[in-house]
């Protein structure tokens, strides 16, 4: 596989792992100086979103929202017991796209890219692809 770089990533039972700086690195590493860039989880039970990175009380409060909005619950049928994963994960969804201008990627003052765990702790993968626009 080329084209691209991977990022592996420890996670918690459930939690949001700022990637930011690893995402930033992999861009400066491609050459790209203005284009886009996609992040994406190789995960069914791990997104990727954008969200803020000042507060950390957001995360904890986006990681509530979506306890309440997908609970565990008994009346699932996946034989894995992990349906809530595969139903937050798909509300967050798997990947991100960034504009690229000078060699880095736009974000907005608060911003951060984050890998959300709803079924760790795991090594996670995390594929990042720049292109030139």
């Amino acid at each position: 596989m080329s084209g691209y770089e991977m990022i592996e990533v420890e996670t918690g039972k459930t939690s949001m792992t700022d990637i930011t700086s690893k995402v930033r690195d992999c861009i400066r590493r491609s050459g790209v100086r203005d284009g886009i860039c996609v992040i994406f989880s190789m995960h069914t039970t791990a997104g990727i979103t954008i969200n803020e990175n000042a507060d950390p009380d957001v995360q904890r409060d986006m990681l509530y929202g979506l306890d309440k909005a997908f609970p565990i619950r008994d009346e699932y049928r996946h034989a894995e017991g992990n349906s809530h994963a595969h139903l937050r994960t798909s509300c967050v969804g798997p990947s991100t796209t960034v504009i690229v201008s000078d060699g880095e990627p736009v974000l907005g003052t608060w911003q951060g890219i984050y890998l959300c765990e709803f079924d760790g702790p795991r090594r996670r993968k995390v594929l990042v692809k720049t292109l030139s626009g």
